[in-house]
């Protein structure tokens, strides 16, 4: 398995990861879980910016992982 598809793979990954905790956050009654639930799929989201810059820098410096 190449870098570029795995790098792929952990993205998705933390995408749906992000997804759920938002998901949670809307579901939830619990303020303090509601914010915390937030504060994790901010941070999620922050991840995914630098992962995305990441495969972005692989694929242009190795041509054969797009």
């Amino acid at each position: 398995m190449s870098v570029g598809t795995q790098m792929k793979q952990v993205i998705a990954g933390i995408q749906s990861a992000s997804a759920t905790m938002k998901t949670f956050s809307l579901e939830t009654e619990d303020q303090q879980a509601k914010n915390d639930f937030e504060q994790i799929g901010k941070q999620l989201d922050s991840s995914l910016e630098v992962l995305n810059g990441r495969l972005q820098y692989i694929q242009e410096q190795e041509p054969q992982y797009k």
